[in-house]
């Protein structure tokens, strides 16, 4: 059994990931940085954007993976899937905008995106679980 849309998400969220690392060096050679973040403001927001991504994804991406195991509805994950990396972007980009003093509603976007996501992928976990189709 193959999960294509976990797949596709996974390769998104690595790209996202990889993009946030480089982000996160390019701070650390310009600002002579090796270790830590040296009380930078710049330095702090590359880690905690790249951080961030590294805390939601992973779990995300196995409730998706269960979920899609289970045969469940392929186009409402897709959807679902769609929303969570439009978030993960929203929020990277947030994070960068409202740092340099421009308005919060991206990161809060990212935020919203994000947990919603993870949530409906938990209960429909749960309900699947509740009524023995998992």
């Amino acid at each position: 059994m193959t999960i294509p849309v976990t797949g596709l998400t996974a390769a998104i969220c690595a790209l996202l990931l990889i993009y946030c690392a480089f982000a996160t060096v390019k701070v650390r050679f310009a600002n002579k940085i090796g270790f830590g973040d040296g009380d930078n403001p710049d330095l702090l927001v590359a880690r905690r954007t790249h951080a961030n991504l590294s805390e939601h994804a992973p779990i995300f991406l196995i409730l998706l993976a269960i979920l899609e195991l289970a045969n469940a509805h392929h186009l409402g994950l897709t959807v679902i899937a769609a929303i969570f990396l439009i978030g993960r972007v929203s929020h990277v980009i947030g994070m960068n905008v409202h740092h340099k003093g421009g308005s919060p509603r991206l990161r809060q976007i990212g935020v919203m995106a994000t947990w919603l996501t993870t949530i409906i992928l938990a209960v429909w976990i749960l309900f699947l679980f509740a009524t023995k189709h998992i």
